[in-house]
């Protein structure tokens, strides 16, 4: 299946989803679909693998294991960054409505079928 179709479903099954997004580890954009700028979607991915991979290794140097997601909130809107390997990432940029439990919740149910694809 398409990584589109995949993130689709995903952006579909959030209401008041703005933006989903794969990156590579190299910070560029796989497949995204969004319902705002492209551009500044594929900035927002890259910067939050530079965010994710210090992250990685700060929690290497603690023993704290593996990052499993990054939320990311501001006034208007969050960021959901959750690793689907260690050399892809799924970006999700929410409306302020938007619960981060809610897009965890949609980004879990679809995780096998991104890892699938990126394997």
């Amino acid at each position: 299946m398409p990584l589109r179709t995949i993130l689709n479903d995903i952006l579909t099954q959030i209401p008041g989803g703005l933006g989903a997004i794969l990156i590579d580890w190299e910070g560029e954009a796989v497949e995204q679909v969004s319902r705002m700028d492209d551009f500044q979607l594929k900035v927002l991915g890259a910067h939050c693998g530079i965010i994710l991979e210090n992250l990685r290794r700060a929690a290497q140097r603690l023993d704290g294991g593996e990052i499993e997601e990054l939320v990311i909130r501001a006034r208007h809107q969050s960021v959901l960054v959750v690793p689907v390997t260690t050399e892809y990432f799924l970006v999700l940029t929410l409306g302020e409505e938007v619960p981060a439990a809610r897009a965890r919740a949609v980004a879990r149910a679809h995780g096998a079928r991104l890892l699938f694809e990126v394997s």
